[in-house]
């Protein structure tokens, strides 16, 4: 039999089994998604990691794939992950575990190459378990505040007569209360989500723009949100209640993601202007990185290089 048609058989029977043992912290999973807005996203994970996966299939093609019992060590700290879990009732380590388990299943069947292959799919599973309860009502809160305080400094910039008290906004006579729902924390989830999937596809990018694209994901959320209620106390301040209650609700919930996908879109496209990839060198050294304004053939490196030796 075909080397590797035996390892995809052998992958296909053990990822089953793993998918029978962890059956109900998948399911437990999937009806968090249904139930709560902010995990909505849950369901599109696994597929981007099996697109992933295969937009990746041209680095495993041609590796010589040898199992590796070194697997086994992995399965084996992804169950005591989930023993761990089990016992603590932390539901967030069992379905963690899941992703030790995964890249074990990968070393086992394909060794080291195939979990260099793999590695950033099964991490990106790690965005379809929802946040541990102390941590998400912790996160939540301090996105309450900064919401509060950040709308109101708008809105008085503005010109509008606005005042936070706690987590409410005084407009008035009228009380926006920014409760845990309007704290932006399902916006903030659902877009680190998006913003590591668009990292993970610019494959020929400099690893910095692409952590920074991660990393800008909390701002963008943030602010995206603010905005939202900015523009919600702006229309109460000129007596538009009804209209206001229309976009709080409704209208701004659908434009909030689109909102931060434009904003994510301008920040890549200023981030490119400012630093940009050159081609690989002819001796199959790595690309060198030009900035506007040096002359070509020079990078930031060799400037510093010459003024030192200039000081010499």
């Amino acid at each position: 039999m075909n080397s590797r048609l035996r390892n995809g058989l052998i992958a296909a029977g053990l990822g089953g089994l793993v998918l029978w043992a962890y059956w109900t912290v998948v399911r437990d999973m999937a009806e968090r998604w249904s139930d709560d807005p902010q995990y909505s996203h849950g369901y599109l994970v696994p597929l981007f990691s099996a697109f992933l996966l295969w937009y990746r299939r041209q680095e495993i093609r041609d590796a010589v794939l040898t199992p590796s019992w070194w697997g086994v060590a992995l399965a084996a700290a992804g169950i005591s992950l989930w023993a761990a879990g089990t016992y603590l009732f932390l539901s967030w380590f069992s379905a963690i575990s899941l992703l030790l388990c995964l890249a074990g299943l990968a070393v086992v069947v394909g060794g080291w190459p195939m979990l260099r292959w793999s590695w950033q799919p099964i991490l990106f599973l790690g965005f379809m378990a929802p946040l541990p309860y102390r941590f998400q009502t912790a996160l939540g809160g301090a996105l309450q505040q900064l919401a509060t305080k950040m709308s109101t400094y708008i809105l008085q910039v503005f010109g509008v007569a606005a005042i936070s008290e706690g987590n409410v906004i005084l407009i008035n006579d009228v009380r926006i209360g920014i409760v845990e729902a309007c704290s932006g924390l399902g916006m903030l989830v659902t877009f680190f989500a998006l913003s590591a999937a668009v990292a993970l596809l610019m494959r020929d990018s400099e690893r910095w723009l692409r952590l920074v694209i991660v990393v800008s994901a909390a701002p963008v959320a943030v602010f995206a949100n603010v905005a939202r209620i900015s523009v919600t106390g702006y229309l109460y301040s000129i007596s538009q209640e009804h209209l206001a209650k229309v976009v709080f609700h409704d209208v701004a919930g659908w434009l909030m993601m689109p909102l931060a996908v434009v904003m994510l879109l301008a920040e890549i496209h200023v981030l490119k202007r400012l630093v940009i990839d050159r081609p690989a060198n002819g001796d199959g050294s790595s690309p060198s990185v030009w900035i506007p304004g040096l002359k070509r053939g020079t990078t930031p490196s060799s400037v510093a290089a010459r003024k030192r030796a200039k000081r010499r």
